[in-house]
C-alpha cells in the first residue's frame, strides 16, 4: 500500500477537497502539511456541505486520524472557530482524532494587520492578491527565527522573551510604515486566552506519524493551494508563502521522502486562478464568464470570483515535473458539456519562438502567448457519470488527448461535486 500525496496541479481550487475526501475512505491518517486558512476545501458528504480551511478533510470521517503538520501556519482563533462550526454540523473533533504539531508557527493578529496593510497598497510595491489573513507575514517570522510556536503557549513563563524578540523586528518595521507598533502585553493576552483551547491537541506529530507509517497505516497528505503557487516553482511573486509541491509533504509533516509512495495531481478540465499574476489562457470574454458561472467559480473562503480560461497543458506538464506527479485526477469535466469546441494550450510563443514551459522571469511570463489546439466538443452530458461507458465518445477523446499532452495518466475522473460521481482508473493507494 502506498502513502499518497495530493497536490494541486494548477493555481489551486482544482477540487482537491472532494478527491481527498474520496481517498480518505481508504486512508487511516490525513495530514495537512503546508499553508494556512487561506485555502479552503469544500466537501459534499450526503446532504451535508463542509467548508474547511485548516482542518484536514479526514476530520469529517469517523475513525480517521487528522494531523496538522509543522509546515502549516496556524491561526489558533480561526482553528477554534472552525472546530466549533463542524461540531455544530455533527462532526466529532477531539484530541483523539485531531493532532497538531507542537512546533507549528502561529498566526497572530499583528500578522493579519500587516498583511492587510501591504495588500491595500499603502506600503508600496506590487499587490499580490493575498487573502489578508496573515499567512505571508507568519511565514516570514518563521524563517526569521522569531515565530511564536504552539509549544510556546505551554511555557508562559518564557513568552515575554520570545515576544520581545518578535517585536525587535516588528516595532521598527511598523514605525517605518507609519503604523502603531504591536503591544507586547496585548500579544501575550491574545495568546494566553486561546491557549487552553488549542494545547490539548498538541503532539510530537513527527513521531506519531512515523509510528503510524511503521505500523502499515495508510497516510494521505493533503496539500493546499496549487503547485503554480509554490514560492519556488510558481509564478513568483504572485505565489503563496510556502512550498506547495509534493516534496514538502515530507518536510511539512516531519517524515522522510521515502514515506511518499504516490503523488496524485488534481487538475480541472479547464483552468482558473484567483488574484493577480500571469494567466496565459485566461478568457476575459463571454466564454470565460460562462465557464465561471457553470463552474460556480468563487473562492470557498473569500468568495472572490476566479479568473477562467482553457486548459493549459504547458502548466500542468510543468507541475507534473516539479511535483513528481504519478497520475492526475481530472475534475469538473461536466462544466465543458455543451461547448461546440474546446481549446487546449499545447505550447507558448515567446518573442517569436516556440517554448514548451513557463519561464521563471516575471517579464517573460507576461509576454507568453498560448498556442491552441482546437478539439471538438460534445452534445451529451458527463455530469454524474460513474463509468467510461456513460461518457460521450468525444469527452473520452478529450480526456485521452489531455493525457497525451501532459505526459501522465488520468487516475480519477470527477464528473460532479458528489463524491460518488467519480470514475476510478487507478487506485493511488495501490501503487
Amino acid at each position: 500500500m502506498a502513502n499518497v500525496v495530493v497536490v494541486g496541479a494548477q493555481w489551486g481550487d482544482e477540487g482537491k477537497g472532494k478527491i481527498v475526501d474520496w481517498l480518505s475512505v481508504s486512508a487511516d491518517v490525513v495530514v495537512r502539511f503546508q499553508g494556512g486558512h487561506n485555502a479552503g476545501h469544500t466537501l459534499v458528504v450526503g446532504d451535508q456541505v463542509y467548508k474547511l480551511a485548516l482542518l484536514p478533510s479526514g476530520i469529517v470521517r469517523p475513525g480517521k486520524l487528522s494531523v496538522i503538520g509543522n509546515g502549516v501556519v496556524l491561526d489558533p482563533y480561526h482553528l477554534v472557530g472552525e472546530i466549533d462550526k463542524v461540531r455544530a454540523q455533527g462532526v466529532s473533533v477531539t484530541p483523539d482524532n485531531l493532532k497538531i504539531a507542537e512546533n507549528v508557527p502561529l498566526i497572530l493578529s499583528l500578522h493579519r494587520e500587516l498583511d492587510a496593510h501591504r495588500e491595500a497598497g499603502d506600503a508600496g510595491g506590487v499587490k499580490i492578491g493575498t487573502t489578508k489573513r496573515g499567512i505571508g507575514p507568519a511565514y516570514e517570522d518563521k524563517i526569521g527565527r522569531r515565530a511564536i510556536r504552539l509549544m510556546d503557549l505551554a511555557e508562559p513563563e518564557l513568552l515575554d522573551g520570545k515576544i520581545a524578540r518578535l517585536l525587535a523586528h516588528h516595532d521598527p518595521l511598523w514605525r517605518g510604515l507609519g503604523l502603531t507598533p504591536p503591544n507586547a502585553a496585548s500579544i501575550k493576552a491574545e495568546l494566553m486566552s486561546i491557549a487552553p483551547k488549542v494545547l490539548p491537541f498538541m503532539a510530537p506529530t513527527f513521531d506519531l506519524l512515523d509510528r503510524e507509517r511503521r505500523a502499515g497505516k495508510r497516510i494521505l497528505f493533503e496539500g493546499a493551494q496549487g503547485a503554480l503557487l509554490d514560492v519556488d516553482h510558481g509564478t513568483y511573486p504572485y505565489v503563496t508563502s510556502s512550498n506547495t509541491v509534493a516534496a514538502n509533504a515530507a518536510t511539512g509533516s516531519g517524515l522522510g521522502p521515502r514515506a511518499i509512495g504516490y503523488v496524485l495531481g488534481i487538475a480541472k478540465a479547464y483552468t482558473t486562478r484567483v488574484g493577480g499574476g500571469p494567466f496565459p489562457t485566461e478568457l476575459d470574454n463571454d466564454i470565460g464568464r460562462e465557464i465561471g458561472k457553470k463552474g460556480n467559480e468563487f473562492g470557498t473562503n473569500t468568495g472572490r470570483p476566479r479568473r477562467c480560461g482553457w486548459f493549459d497543458a504547458v502548466l500542468v506538464r510543468q507541475c507534473i515535473k516539479t511535483s513528481g506527479i504519478d497520475g492526475i485526477a481530472l475534475t469538473k469535466l461536466d462544466i465543458l458539456d455543451g461547448f461546440e469546441e474546446i481549446k487546449v494550450a499545447t505550447h507558448y510563443r515567446l518573442d517569436g519562438r516556440d517554448i514548451d514551459y513557463l519561464p521563471a522571469s516575471q517579464g517573460a511570463q507576461s509576454r507568453v502567448q498560448p498556442v491552441y489546439e482546437t478539439i471538438e466538443g460534445w452534445k451529451g452530458t458527463t455530469g454524474g457519470a460513474r463509468s467510461w461507458a456513460a461518457l460521450p465518445a468525444q469527452a473520452i477523446k478529450y480526456v485521452r488527448r489531455i493525457e497525451e499532452l501532459i505526459g501522465a495518466p488520468v487516475a480519477l475522473l470527477s464528473t460532479s461535486p458528489e463524491r460518488e460521481d467519480t470514475i476510478l482508473v487507478h487506485d493511488p493507494f495501490r501503487d
